[in-house]
């Protein structure tokens, strides 16, 4: 049987006291695309930051295996050389970080890691602009700050340009498509997409149906009070839109 790349097994996790992820079993295999969906607050955020290893989180019980490899032992940039990848809701702005500069840094820090020699800078070169093609990403978005002055629509479009470049094993994205307008929303797709390979699986997670419009899934879980209580195909998402979560809250309860 083949390893799933992604397997969480009753996991727990709090901040401050406060218990948010309550007992989450799933299991991603490779090749698929899963959709996370659930209320605000319904932990679905909490549990991308656990898997990536933000500080603040304590995991209190359970595993994360990737690749079937526990990381919950490793820091962020272990977990990152292991192949797992985050598009965060809000990317953070790094001023005086060219986008080319911090791309090049982190493709190359994952090269190192797996004990392969840093690219040189044509090649590094010929990547970005193959995989920026896809994502209408031009020269001088790419000698800007990273994500400083950048619309919601760039920044999610140099996320999944990093991704593209990294080549990770397994890919979270949370919420792509808070702030983006439907024309962003369908470049940011097809980026997303492009990624999609039969050695690679993604885990997508949104409080709305429309992303799943075009990014479609595998398998959709609906997420409420720390868990997940029900799974299903894409028909889910559109009960869910039709119906709302409040028949799941009883479910949680």
């Amino acid at each position: 049987m083949t390893t799933p790349m992604l397997e969480i097994r009753n996991l727990h996790a709090r901040i401050e006291e406060r218990e948010i992820l309550k007992g989450v079993n799933l299991v991603v295999p490779r090749g698929e695309v899963h959709a996370i969906m659930g209320r605000n607050g319904s932990g679905k955020s909490t549990l991308s930051y656990v898997l990536a290893g933000k500080e603040d989180y304590e995991v209190t019980e359970g595993e994360v295996l990737l690749d079937g490899v526990n990381i919950l032992d490793m820091d962020p940039a272990e977990r990152a050389s292991a192949g797992l990848f985050l598009a965060f809701q809000y990317p953070i702005e790094i001023p005086g970080v060219a986008t080319m500069t911090f791309l090049k840094a982190a493709l190359n820090a994952q090269r190192k890691a797996r004990g392969e020699g840093e690219l040189s800078t044509p090649d590094f070169m010929r990547a970005v602009k193959e995989s920026g093609k896809a994502l209408s990403i031009d020269s001088d978005m790419l000698k800007r700050a990273l994500n400083v002055g950048f619309s919601g629509g760039e920044k999610k479009r140099a996320e999944i340009l990093q991704m593209a470049l990294l080549k990770p094993k397994m890919c979270v994205l949370d919420e792509t498509d808070s702030g983006l307008d439907i024309d962003a929303l369908k470049v940011v797709s097809e980026g997303v997409n492009a990624l999609r390979d039969a050695d690679r699986a993604m885990l997508v997670i949104t409080h709305y149906q429309r992303l799943l419009d075009h990014i479609v899934p595998d398998v959709v879980h609906v997420f409420s009070s720390g868990r997940i209580v029900e799974s299903g195909d894409k028909s889910l998402a559109l009960e869910l839109e039709a119906k709302g979560y409040a028949g799941f809250d009883e479910q949680a309860a």
